[in-house]
């Protein structure tokens, strides 16, 4: 199993909102490093959603449900998608000013490539991160 984290602004996508929906297919992403980590995801994946610009924080856990698969939202087939459904919200949201400045995530994504919407979480981190939110 890997680990993964994806970004979207509040006003936009929020958490609230996929937990209204209960499942989403993750799309507009259009940069390459982003899109190439939608397709190492694998299904069972676990995903950190972060609300990016208001809150700056993660906020939820989500799982991958369906593999990557052609962004139906345009024609080119270079961009894709993969399908999320969420998990549990986060009784503690983490900011990114606690990340930050906790120095085993000082290697995180996150904090290294921060215009990037979808990265990677390592297993030493997804479970601190876990710890950090209250979940297990």
């Amino acid at each position: 199993m890997q680990y993964w984290l994806v970004k979207s602004e509040p006003f936009k996508y929020s958490w609230d909102q996929f937990l209204k929906d209960g499942k989403t297919f993750w799309d507009g992403v259009r940069n390459y490093a982003a899109r190439n980590n939608l397709r190492a995801m694998k299904k069972g994946d676990k995903v950190f959603f972060y609300h990016s610009n208001e809150g700056l924080e993660i906020v939820g856990l989500a799982e991958v449900v369906k593999e990557h698969y052609k962004d139906p939202t345009t024609a080119d087939t270079n961009w894709v998608v993969v399908d999320l459904k969420p998990l549990k919200t986060l009784p503690q949201p983490i900011t990114l000013a606690t990340i930050k400045a906790t120095k085993e995530l000082a290697d995180m994504d996150l904090v290294r490539l921060s215009r990037l919407s979808v990265g990677s979480v390592k297993e030493k981190e997804y479970k601190l991160l876990m710890k950090m939110g209250g979940l297990k």
